[in-house]
């Protein structure tokens, strides 16, 4: 062992006289870990949010829609068909999108409702996974249900689990769909109304979807909405997600107009640009916790450069160089880096999984997500570490060369 890396690991551990200086050493440890812990629950929570939500919304939506301007799609089997065979893509399936009412006794509320082939949606979105009650076969079967004192069979309808709490409903209940898109006549246009039974609940965990969205099959659609033979979009789901903005092009050029060709990530901008910039912002904030580790560092190399100067006025009388002086002080700073620095990934990945485990709930109605995420990834972990070892490092810089700065014939004859 180099002489210099046992000095500077003895100047750790204190002699009696020295407790103060030991007792900053500790605090500048704590300072160092505590802002590694952090920065690093942080980095796991932000990576959770974005990737929970990214997940969430590409289980319940597709990552291409194809749709026509002025007027639905006729010949959407063989448009699906080409669609499946474009390079990339895995799957399509015909969709259909509408604005309707649904209505349960006195409570109303406006949703979206979503028709979909039940045979070919999974294909394309992951829905059956999302299913709490019933199941994505309910869409293509009529359900007898007694209705005024009759018994009728009303075809299915599957709910997210909040609007179905909104409306007070439950598997087997029956809702009316309206549209205020109905039938003119002498007196106005009077409102479409359709009865359905609710064949499925489903829980997406977003809020904002299990809330406003509404499934119905493709034939139901297109039969409420009086589309005849024609839907208005085409969605496919892609082999590699980080690609379908490439693909969507590709698809643009190749059909042109009047169609257009949207991916996830134009349909969702705001949201994702967000959390980005969140968690760049946060790493840059929760860098300046470590950098306060850092200057008492400084403020504690400093202190031991002042009360060891005798010391080193007799190492560099026994021949140690102005370089040796330094590194001795280097490795003082770095050691202590290291071990807040080790601390603080350590504490940092039990909190992580604490957060897991137990499942802390978010404030209703103010997130898209229930539960507080977090994804641990032994790269971010790595990040911080590096970046944390770099601010101990150079914090270390000044104090080591102005150790290394000192005359030992000075302090010789005034010590």
């Amino acid at each position: 062992m180099r002489y210099e890396f046992f000095i500077g690991l003895r100047y750790l551990q204190a002699r009696r006289r020295e407790t103060f200086i030991s007792l900053i050493t500790l605090i500048s440890i704590c300072g160092v870990m505590i802002g590694v812990m952090t920065l690093n629950v942080v980095m796991s929570v932000m990576t959770g949010f974005e990737e929970t939500l990214r997940d969430r919304l590409l289980g319940i939506n597709a990552h291409i829609a194809l749709v026509r301007s002025g007027e639905p799609m006729r010949d959407y089997d063989k448009l699906a068909q080409q669609m499946s065979n474009v390079p990339g893509v895995v799957a399509a399936s015909p969709t259909i999108y509408g604005q309707v009412m649904l209505t349960a006794g006195p409570r109303v509320t406006g949703v979206v409702v979503r028709g979909v082939d039940p045979d070919r949606v999974n294909g394309v979105v992951n829905l059956q996974s999302f299913m709490r009650e019933g199941s994505l076969d309910g869409l293509k079967r009529q359900h007898p249900i007694q209705v005024d004192e009759r018994t009728v069979s009303l075809p299915g309808i599957i709910l997210g689990e909040r609007l179905a709490n909104q409306l007070g409903v439950f598997r087997g209940s029956a809702v009316q769909v309206v549209s205020p898109l109905g039938s003119p006549t002498a007196i106005g246009v009077i409102p479409k109304v359709r009865r359905f039974v609710v064949s499925g609940i489903l829980k997406s965990g977003m809020s904002e979807i299990d809330s406003t969205l509404i499934f119905m099959s493709l034939t139901d659609a297109q039969k409420f909405f009086e589309l005849g033979d024609s839907v208005t979009n085409i969605e496919m789901r892609v082999q590699d997600v980080s690609r379908s903005r490439e693909i969507a092009d590709r698809i643009q050029r190749q059909l042109g107009f009047p169609y257009f060709a949207e991916d996830w990530t134009r349909l969702w901008p705001n949201l994702f640009s967000a959390l980005k910039l969140e968690k760049t912002v946060y790493f840059l904030v929760l860098l300046l916790m470590v950098l306060i580790g850092a200057f008492n560092i400084v403020s504690t190399l400093v202190m031991v450069v002042m009360e060891k100067r005798k010391d080193i006025a007799i190492l560099r009388s026994m021949g140690a160089t102005q370089k040796s002086i330094r590194m001795i002080f280097l490795l003082k700073g770095c050691l202590i880096g290291v071990v807040g620095t080790i601390l603080g990934v350590v504490l940092g990945f039990l909190v992580c999984i604490l957060i897991s485990k137990y499942e802390f709930q978010l404030p209703d109605g103010v997130f898209l997500i229930q539960t507080v995420p977090v994804r641990i990834y032994w790269s971010n972990f790595l990040l911080v570490a590096l970046a944390s070892f770099v601010v101990c490092l150079l914090a270390s810089l000044y104090p080591a060369r102005q150790a290394a700065k000192l005359d030992p014939v000075e302090i010789i004859r005034y010590e």
